[in-house]
């Protein structure tokens, strides 16, 4: 007796939830459905205005001052330089080398003409 009371009372428990979880989807479908009508009410499309075409489009001069052009920077990091030569591209395009160019090339050639007088 007491088992058949307790199974009549689970599942009347059981048919219970079924009824609220229904009652919540019921809830919630009817609510998306009000929010889509409510979207498509607020999306309704609207024209745009034509162009006027009787007075054409006439570009003005820009007000800001042309970009100024640098130099692209071809220079090795010194942690990229080779090793066997110890010198980067900034080593060699700063202007101390060229300076000093032009003396190294007397004095070689001073060492040069030496030589051949010897």
């Amino acid at each position: 007796m007491e088992r058949a009371r307790f199974a009549h009372q689970g599942s009347r428990e059981g048919e219970i939830n079924q009824a609220i979880q229904d009652g919540k989807r019921e809830t919630t479908k009817l609510e998306e459905e009000e929010e889509i009508k409510r979207l498509r009410k607020e999306l309704i499309p609207k024209a745009q205005l034509m162009p006027y075409f009787d007075r054409p489009f006439v570009p003005r001069r820009s007000e800001k001052q042309p970009t100024v052009p640098r130099e692209p920077k071809f220079c090795i990091p010194r942690h990229k330089t080779i090793k066997c030569c110890r010198m980067s591209c900034n080593d060699m395009s700063g202007p101390s080398q060229l300076q000093h160019l032009p003396s190294s090339i007397e004095k070689a050639e001073a060492l040069y003409k030496n030589r051949i007088l010897q």
